[in-house]
């Protein structure tokens, strides 16, 4: 989800708390203020689905508005919409993005130092595995970012999508461009001819710029 989707969600559900406490009452056994039941469930299932989305399950956000917000009072829808201004502060800021796009980048680097020592060693064609690789699991995660699927229905259930393809649907989201989508396709074509066995296909050089390719494509195009 990109930041100004997430902005928007988040404050639309910030419209239907303010809808949710002018229900409030205190028309209940335990003289206790309570909302509106099924505007109460819409907020609380919008958030929950929302912090899951873009924080995951295992976020204090998540964790903490699933245990707190449980019933219909007004203390409890009180204590969700701190939760989410919490959270809208960090959207805002654009932590949570910065951190993602931060741990993804200090993995790829690590993965892709990795192949220029086997290359350094004279492993050309392991290195080019493993650079390969990285470029996959880049493009997919990119695919994430904007929001692009990354499994097709076939008749035989669900599969994941070749790479190639979700290169081509990356450039139709505006991702980035078709002379990145032409670099991507030579190096899955370079990364195929290594997985394959064919070695003799390719050399060192350009498993050199293989490497320096990708590289300079993950840092202009982060996640």
């Amino acid at each position: 989800m990109k930041l100004e989707e997430c902005s928007k969600r988040i404050d639309e559900i910030f419209v239907i708390s303010s809808q949710l406490l002018a229900t409030a009452s205190t028309d209940n056994e335990y003289d206790a203020p309570s909302v509106d039941d099924k505007l109460f469930y819409k907020f609380r299932t919008s958030s929950l689905s929302f912090l899951q989305r873009v924080f995951g399950e295992n976020h204090t956000y998540y964790i903490d508005f699933n245990r707190e917000v449980k019933k219909g009072y007004k203390r409890e829808v009180e204590t969700g919409i701190g939760i989410l201004e919490a959270a809208k502060e960090e959207i805002k800021g654009g932590w949570i993005f910065t951190v993602k796009g931060l741990v993804s980048a200090e993995i790829f680097s690590d993965f892709l130092e990795m192949s220029q020592y086997l290359l350094d060693e004279g492993y050309k064609d392991a290195a080019a595995v493993i650079a390969g690789g990285t470029l996959e699991a880049h493009i997919r995660q990119l695919c994430n970012k904007y929001n692009i699927g990354t499994e097709i229905q076939t008749p035989n259930g669900t599969k994941s999508k070749k790479t190639d393809m979700m290169n081509s649907d990356l450039v139709k989201a505006g991702a980035y461009s078709k002379l990145d989508q032409k670099n991507v396709t030579s190096w899955l074509d370079l990364r195929n001819k290594a997985a394959h066995g064919k070695y003799s296909e390719y050399i060192k050089d350009q498993v050199t710029l293989f490497i320096s390719g990708i590289q300079n494509f993950i840092a202009n195009n982060p996640v």
